[in-house]
Formats: structure tokens, C-alpha cells, sequence
């Protein structure tokens, strides 16, 4: 009988029939539900391997510190892995299996929640994530590839099930999530509300979109790109105009800036000509009030025009672009008009470019789009071209997805990168005498003298931090080394990978170790094998809430903090309230999801505007109970042997 049924879980994934023969789901298949994963969880886009012999390691030790501490403690394995001794038994395990102290944490935090305390990220930290994701709430059904990933579960970006670099396939990278049914519903405002402002520490998020739509074409297995925007719209998770709504929203029901919004770049003449915006980014400008943008120069949102008429073509297709481009020049020149100074003195991110760059994982060296897929050759010549933009580089450019195995096998006459985050450190590959983490290495080294380039670590630092901490030491480290603590910013790119804390509490925890392990997964010996010794700086408490929190702040002008969550005095008056001095950071209303008015859900286009359905009533229940962790994943999981 075929598995891929119409509107099943394995019909949207990217497995075949006999892939899917293979596989189990994760919310069926895992009963340890360690905070920690110890199993590659894959969303659906790509096969996820087999369980490592690390990975039984990590495993076998989370099992053992549980069974422990849960007897001496008096309560239940599960109720203990779901707490903050649970996490504390993982990270231990994980720096016992990895061989370096990677996490900061103490064998009391397993027992006492004052010593897990002192090692947490402490109550007060500021933390501002520039990169934040919900969906349209008509998108119903199953959800989405990145989710898949964080998962574990298989998926089309690793079609071959290759390993990672440490052996592993399709490792998961948020333990909470493991087992969790990946539905759309799990990206609707209201779990994302959720996620973000009741269950982590959040202070301020950017609420970021995509133009990367892809049409149904005539044939419907096959899609195109959009010809205009409105059709790009469509297409999109979430568009310009849904996202300044949320935000507005946010910020009305908790009586201060929680939330700010980007605005979506459409480069190329022709989006200047648009049949419905005319000019789509003077349009947002004075439509929908944008905090900073967000574009993607590997999706095709160029509109062109046609030299001979100066006009647009309705039937041409978009296509993809490069930071220093004619494209990119027309659509710049609009945001630095003088006209919009005023603006931006009032909405200080304005001139922050937001750009994604990187996360392509087939992209060979002679693919001739290779630099509008990520390559970071542009970002020198835009950032001396355009020195009153700041450019955050989202995702520090990493070019390969290393956790699922990369690249595919070799074409003939086809250069490849050798699979894994970088070269081969054994054969002495190091780029500027450090490993060459692909395209990450190159991009800190080549726009470390540009004062306005700065590296975002959202996806690269979800995708490494738990199953690969050494490749995540390097990464930092490099950093830190290239572009110094004040020009790394903090994105968690959820909820794609569930509530931001996890990344929150690991980034606050993660240590560059003084000695690396040194020795590869094969046993071979590794050059350096110091932070010193690869002149990496300390990863310091005060670089830690610059890059959580204190440096977005300055990007986007916040005013009030010292990188510590500060509020407004109870005594001040409404007009106090408003300067920026003294504006606090009110908590989201629990009863939030009460407050969404009609006007927002049409804009969000909920399915029938049914608000007390069944997830609803459980989030309640979850509420009420004080929000114990279940520790699910959603996704798929390599049947064990």
C-alpha cells in the first residue's frame, strides 16, 4: 500500500516510496525525548542518517546522568529530561562525548535549580533576534523544510542520506522538537507568540519574509518564478504587508516596542513599474513603515526592463541578482533619496540590508549564478559602493549545509567541495592560516575592513552548536577574529527550529575551549589545536550580550539598555513613557491570542477566523499547567537496526 497519501505527512515530504520504507516518525519512534537530540531528525527535505556511534555515546550518557539523578531526585526519567536538570545532564554528556568543555555547566545544576541559575542566561539579559518567522494562517497542512531540519527528518536537500561531519545523517538540531508533527500550524501567530514572547527571553524581535515564491506553472508538478510582485506575494510565507501588521499588533498589546518589521528589497527597474505598487519600496516606505529590509539575492525578485522601451515586460520572469549590480544600484538609490532622511531619524534601521547569503548546498564553483547563491564576492564592492548602508549578512554566508552532508556526489567536469563544514584539516587546508569553513571563512576574511558588514548567525549557529561544537568554536572564533564582538548579531531564524531559547540558552553557555579535541571523527591529527594557537579571542560574558542583544540595539537605534532587560520606572507618566530613555519592555499579555482582532486575522487570512479550535484549547492546558516541556520533535528518523 503507497505511503504518500494526498494531505499526509509523507506525501508532502521529499521521500520516496521506498526512502519512506526506511523511516519512522519522530513523535512515534523517540521515547528517551532528551532536551538534547541524539538522533538526526529530518523535516522531510532530507533522508536523515542513521544513529552515530557518538551519538549512542551522548545517548547512553544522558541516559545514565538521568536514571541517577531522577532516582536520588524522587521523580520520573521523563519528568527530569524535561526540566532544567534534564539540560544540564545533556550538556554534560555532550562535552564528556566531544571531548572539550564546550558548555559551560556543573553536575549540581542536574539537582539544584540555584546552580542551573548560575550558569543560565541570567533573567535580566537584553536579547534582540533579528530573525524571526510566521506564516500566513491559511497555509494549512504540512510544514516546513527547515523545520524538517531542526527535526532531523529527511529531506531533499540531502537526498543521498550523506553524512555529516561527524558521521552523522540528518542529526537533529532543537532536542524539543523531535517527534513533534511538522504541520503549518506550528508557524501560525499564535504558536509563534508562543514560542517567542511567552517561552523564551526575547526582548525585541524582527519579524522577517522572504521573496523566494515559486509559482505553479501550467504543468502543476512543476513551479516558475513569479512575473511581478503580486504574484511573488502569493506565493511567499508571509508578505511585506502581513508582516508590518503583526508587528503593529505586538506592539499595541504590550504598550512598547517588542516588535519591529522588515520591509521586502525588489531590485531591477522594472519593480519600479509595477502594475499594482508602482515603486514597491517607496510604497512600503509610506504604506507600511518598514524597520529595516530583508532581500535575497538567490531568489528572483529582479524585475527588468526592456532597453528599448524603458518599460517592463508583463510576461518576463524575475530573476536573481548581486549586491553590486545595476539591479541592486536603482532599488539603493531609492532608500538613500534624500526625501527619507526624516524617516529615518525616527526608524534608525532604515538603512540596515538585510541580505541572505549562503545555505545553498548543490551549488557548484562554475554555476554562473553562483554569487547571487551566496559566493561572498559582492559584499567587498557594496559595502565601499554604499557606505551609509549597513549590511547584515544573514547566515555569515555559510555556504554548505554541512549537517546533512555536502555536497552531492561529483558531476564529471564538476568542482566540488569536500563534504563537511570545511577542507580537510588534516591535509594542512586552512584559508589566512584558519580552517576554511566554505564561503564563511572568505566572507569574514574579505569584508573584515568594511566597518558597515556585519555577520548574523542565524540557521549557521542553530545548525551547529549541538552536534558540531567544534565546527561552531571555529565559526565563532573567526568572528571574533575577523570582525571583532561589536559586529556580530544574534538571529535564531525561528520558529522554523521552535522557540528561540534553546539557542538563547546554548549561545550563553558555549565556550571557544582553550584546547580544541585534536583529533578529526577518523582519529587524525588536527593543526594548532589551541584557541590561541588559531588566534581566536575569548568568547567573554560582555561579547556574549553584545551579540545577543547590544549590538542589534545599535543597529536599530534602541537606546535604553546596557545589555541588561531594563524597565520603565513605575512612577514615570505616559509622557515619560514614550522618550526612549526611559521607555521599558512590558511583558506580552498571556491571554494574547484573546486580543487578535478581526481586522489582523483577515490580513492573515485565518481559515474561517476559528480561534477556539483544538490547538488552542491545548495551549491553554499548557498555559494553565505552567508550561512543562514535552521534549517532541516533529520529523522523520532513520529506523535503528
Amino acid at each position: 500500500m503507497p505511503k504518500k497519501i494526498p494531505g499526509s505527512r509523507e506525501e508532502d515530504s521529499w521521500f520516496s516510496e521506498d526512502q519512506l520504507e526506511g523511516l519512522v516518525r519522530a513523535d512515534e519512534a523517540d521515547d528517551l525525548r532528551s532536551p538534547i537530540p541524539t538522533q538526526m531528525v529530518s523535516n522531510g527535505e532530507y533522508l536523515p542518517t542513521p544513529q552515530t556511534e557518538k551519538q549512542k555515546e551522548v545517548e547512553y550518557r544522558i541516559l545514565e546522568l538521568a536514571a541517577a539523578a531522577s532516582k536520588k531526585l524522587g521523580i520520573s526519567r521523563r519528568r527530569f529530561l524535561a526540566g532544567s536538570g534534564g539540560m544540564a545532564a545533556a550538556f554534560l554528556a555532550m562535552n564528556k562525548a566531544y571531548g572539550a568543555p564546550f558548555f559551560k555547566v556543573d553536575k549540581e545544576e542536574m539537582f539544584e535549580r540555584e546552580a542551573h541559575a548560575k550558569n543560565a542566561p541570567p533573567r535580566d539579559l537584553f536579547v534582540f533576534d533579528d530573525q524571526l518567522h510566521t506564516i500566513r494562517s491559511s497555509r494549512t497542512g504540512p510544514g516546513n523544510t527547515l523545520r524538517d531540519i531542526a527535526e532531523g527528518n529527511h529531506s531533499s536537500l540531502n537526498p543521498l542520506d550523506l553524512p555529516d561531519e561527524n558521521g552523522k545523517i540528518n542529526f537533529p538540531w532543537n532536542p524539543k522538537l523531535v517527534g513533534l508533527e511538522n504541520l503549518n500550524s506550528n508557524f501560525h501567530l499564535v504558536q509563534f507568540m508562543k514560542d517567542v514572547y511567552i517561552n523564551s527571553q526575547v526582548t525585541i524581535g524582527v519579524l522577517s519574509n522572504n521573496t523566494s515564491a515559486a509559482i505553479p506553472d501550467v504543468d502543476p508538478t512543476k513551479t516558475r518564478p513569479p512575473r511581478n510582485i503580486s504574484e511573488s506575494d502569493a506565493g511567499e510565507f508571509l508578505t511585506a504587508t502581513q508582516t508590518a501588521s503583526v508587528r503593529d499588533w505586538v506592539n499595541e498589546i504590550a504598550g512598547s516596542t517588542r516588535m519591529l518589521a522588515h520591509g521586502q528589497l525588489f531590485p531591477g527597474a522594472g519593480n519600479q513599474q509595477d502594475p499594482v505598487y508602482e515603486d514597491i519600496h517607496r510604497w512600503q516606505i509610506e504604506n507600511l513603515k518598514p524597520d529595516s529590509w530583508k532581500g535575497y539575492t538567490s531568489a528572483n525578485s529582479t524585475k527588468l526592463v526592456d532597453p528599448a522601451t524603458g518599460k517592463p515586460d508583463p510576461l518576463s520572469a524575475m530573476t536573481r541578482w548581486r549586491l553590486d549590480d545595476k539591479n541592486a544600484e536603482v532599488m539603493f538609490r531609492v532608500i538613500l533619496d534624500s526625501r527619507y532622511k526624516q524617516y529615518a531619524r525616527t526608524h534608525p534601521g532604515f538603512y540596515n540590508i538585510c541580505i541572505h547569503k549562503g545555505l545553498s548546498t548543490t551549488t557548484y564553483l562554475d554555476n554562473p549564478e553562483i554569487v547571487s547563491l551566496g559566493l561572498p564576492d559582492d559584499i567587498p564592492n557594496a559595502a565601499r559602493m554604499y557606505p551609509d548602508l549597513n549590511f547584515l549578512i544573514y547566515h555569515s554566508c555559510i555556504k554548505s549545509g554541512f549537517w546533512m552532508g555536502t555536497p552531492p556526489p561529483p558531476l564529471p567536469g564538476k568542482p566540488n567541495y569536500p563534504p563537511g563544514a570545511y577542507d580537510d584539516l588534516k591535509s594542512g587546508n586552512l584559508l589566512g592560516g584558519v580552517p576554511n569553513i566554505h564561503w564563511t571563512t572568505q566572507f569574514l576574511q574579505t569584508s573584515a575592513p568594511y566597518r558597515n558588514v556585519y555577520a548574523e548567525l542565524g540557521t549557521t549557529f542553530a545548525s551547529c552548536v549541538i552536534t558540531f561544537p567544534s565546527v561552531c568554536a571555529h565559526l565563532l572564533g573567526q568572528a571574533l577574529k575577523y570582525f571583532g564582538e561589536d559586529r556580530i548579531v544574534f538571529g535564531s531564524d525561528s520558529v522554523w527550529y521552535g522557540s528561540p531559547q534553546w539557542q538563547i540558552e546554548a549561545l550563553w553557555r558555549f565556550q571557544i575551549p582553550e584546547k580544541f579535541p585534536n583529533v578529526d571523527k577518523n582519529g587524525a591529527a588536527l593543526p594548532g589545536g589551541t584557541r590561541q594557537g588559531w588566534g581566536y579571542p575569548q568568547l567573554t560574558e560582555t561579547a556574549k550580550r553584545k551579540i545577543l542583544g547590544l549590538n542589534n540595539a545599535r543597529l536599530y537605534g534602541i537606546r535604553n539598555v546596557d545589555g541588561r532587560l531594563t524597565n520603565a520606572p513605575d512612577d514615570c507618566d505616559d509622557h515619560d513613557r514614550d522618550r526612549d530613555d526611559r521607555r521599558g519592555y512590558h511583558p506580552v499579555p498571556v491571554n494574547f491570542e484573546s486580543l487578535i482582532p478581526i481586522a489582523l486575522k483577515r490580513t492573515m487570512e485565518f481559515s474561517g477566523f476559528a480561534m477556539d479550535d483544538k490547538l488552542s484549547r491545548m495551549r491553554r492546558e499548557y498555559m494553565a499547567m505552567g508550561g512543562v516541556q514535552d521534549n517532541i520533535r516533529y520529523g522523520w528518523l532513520r529506523k535503528r537496526i
